[in-house]
């Protein structure tokens, strides 16, 4: 079954109901009872300043419709004439048998009555009214004070409802900016004055959207350099084989140049498959501990040199510098940035480390300033026009065994700096 959407509205206007019902309550039970105890003692003061006056000639001048008097002397009772308009009770004997204690009230037939009574000697004076007062100050409470409090919520139930308009006119802006976000073609731009966290939101949204855009012009540009990447050896090798079957190309020689391609295109597999191993990696973290570093670079520098015997490698290691991480990561690391220098040196590679700082220089071309930029992009156009995700590889690899790299142009030649980033 489809649940019914309640908009905001709604959920406010239920609110404000709720809010006068509570109101109603308080100030219709509540406030009347918690006010009743002191309008009983204003009766009771009131039928107790009477009684000095009252004696067996009753004063006639002390009667009033809102009180009636007893006194009674050597078992001799005098009333007013208004105890049969006040009282239900016709007998003054069985009344009297009510008052048990110096003041009081007593209930009779559903109606409530206050007595205050005097004893001296033989005498019993009593002043006895019903609770037309009460009732009557339960009334007058809420004439004065329910008009106040009602007009007080129903003036900030429309403050609300105003605001609420405004805060449901902003998320509905937001949603359709939401709902567009993958749309060029839409208005992006809300000017929302009102500087406060929806505000926050809007630019949140934007920002979103704006790295949304970019990602996806990203991807599209990966795609593409993918593609052209992965093609050109594909190329190569169909050529080849279409030259073999078409007996203008020598077969051993076209073996060669297949082997050479398919081993470019495995490594290009292997690179992207270990990119995207990186990723998922990201936010785990590495079994970091310290690596014979020494060690490692001769290594790497054994596997290289015999590539091209005209470069000539100088290796420094300082034996106090710390390096950590794991060795299968360095290994990447060196991997990718000797295979580079490899294409780039002229002459000369030389790898230092000190004071646990590790620099790479190879004596080939500068790199320029909008290369640069965005140089460790996977699959960048760089120099000579290459894609690579080498590059890319080193700045994640480094990073998930927290270090980083840097790139600086020498007057000759290049230099890449690795150091560990501060805790």
């Amino acid at each position: 079954m489809k649940r019914q959407k309640q908009s905001l509205v709604k959920q406010l206007i239920i609110i404000i109901l709720l809010v006068f019902s509570i109101s109603f309550i308080l100030l219709g039970i509540v406030l009347p009872k918690t006010l009743i105890p002191l309008a009983e003692d204003n009766i009771y003061r009131y039928l107790s300043e009477p009684l000095k006056f009252i004696n067996s000639d009753f004063n006639s001048e002390l009667e009033s419709s809102e009180v009636a008097y007893f006194y009674v002397f050597n078992d001799k009772i005098v009333v007013s004439d208004n105890l049969d308009d006040l009282v239900d009770i016709k007998d003054p004997v069985i009344l009297l048998s009510y008052f048990k204690n110096n003041y009081g009230k007593f209930s009779y037939k559903h109606s409530t009555y206050y007595y205050y009574m005097v004893k001296s000697d033989n005498n019993v004076k009593v002043a006895l009214t019903n609770d037309s007062y009460i009732l009557k100050t339960k009334a007058d409470i809420l004439k004065q004070i329910l008009p106040i409090v009602l007009g007080t919520i129903l003036t900030v139930s429309l403050v609300l409802l105003v605001w609420s308009y405004s805060i449901i006119y902003k998320i509905e802006r937001l949603k359709m900016k939401v709902d567009n976000i993958d749309n060029s073609d839409y208005n992006h731009k809300i000017n929302f004055k009102t500087d406060d966290e929806i505000k926050s939101l809007e630019y949140a949204i934007e920002d979103m959207r704006i790295s949304l855009k970019n990602q996806e012009e990203y991807r599209n540009t990966m795609y593409q350099n993918i593609s052209h990447d992965f093609k050109t050896p594909l190329t190569v090798i169909k050529s080849y084989i279409e030259a073999v079957h078409d007996d203008v190309e020598d077969k051993d020689k076209a073996i060669d140049v297949i082997e050479q391609q398919t081993l470019k295109l495995e490594n290009k597999v292997h690179s992207l498959l270990y990119l995207n191993k990186l990723d998922y990696l990201k936010d785990k973290k590495a079994n970091i501990v310290l690596v014979d570093i020494n060690k490692l670079i001769n290594e790497e520098v054994s596997k290289f040199k015999w590539k091209r015997k005209d470069i000539t490698f100088s290796v420094n290691v300082d034996s106090k510098s710390k390096i950590y991480g794991t060795v299968e990561n360095w290994e990447t690391v060196l991997d990718n940035l000797l295979n580079n220098f490899m294409r780039y040196a002229e002459k000369s590679i030389k790898i230092n480390v000190k004071q646990n700082k590790l620099t790479l220089y190879n004596d080939g071309p500068n790199i320029d300033d909008d290369f640069l930029e965005g140089i460790f992009t996977p699959f960048r156009k760089g120099i000579k026009g290459e894609f690579g995700l080498g590059l890319s590889i080193v700045e994640k690899t480094l990073k998930m065994m927290g270090y980083s790299i840097r790139i600086e142009n020498e007057k000759k030649g290049v230099t890449f700096i690795i150091t560990r980033n501060q805790k």
